[in-house]
């Protein structure tokens, strides 16, 4: 895929997750109508709580030679992290301006840059290409649980 087009898809991410959860009351949202999985209040958490990390990551393969990524376990950071007491608003906005603050840096990079590597502690090494890919793609697989619940919630 191309690069321009990759980050495109990056920085429509937070207007498509605030589309995604549009008109839900705060029942709904808190709700954890599918077993076993999240509710969509702990879902936009995590992915702010993640976009920061992702963005760290970026950074530093642009800085260092490759670099230590650390790893992280999403049920931590849910477990640990007050969840259920966050702003949504205040949680959509920090996505917003991560990204935006990301993609401006993204924007100026050669081509070439996006093939420098760092070494995460689970998954070894991955180019920024990778790490923006990856957290490009975060976003969309969550809207498709939120959905999940959403469906699950009307019927």
């Amino acid at each position: 895929m191309d690069i321009r087009q990759r980050i495109e898809d990056y920085l429509a991410g937070p207007e498509q997750l605030r589309q995604a959860i549009e008109g839900m009351t705060d029942a709904e949202l808190d709700a954890a109508p599918v077993p076993g999985k999240w509710s969509t209040r702990q879902v936009v958490c995590h992915i702010a709580d993640f976009e920061p990390v992702y963005a760290d990551r970026m950074k530093w393969v642009l800085v260092e030679e490759n670099p230590p990524l650390p790893g992280g376990d999403p049920d931590q950071f849910a477990e640990k992290l007050a969840y259920d007491q966050r702003d949504l608003e205040e949680e959509l906005q920090l996505i917003s301006a991560v990204r935006n603050h990301l993609g401006r840096i993204l924007k100026t990079l050669e081509p070439a840059q996006f093939e420098r590597t760092g070494i995460h502690t689970r998954d070894g090494e991955l180019s920024l290409w990778t790490l923006l890919d990856r957290i490009t793609g975060h976003i969309p697989h969550h809207i498709k649980l939120i959905q999940e619940k959403r469906d699950a919630l009307a019927s």
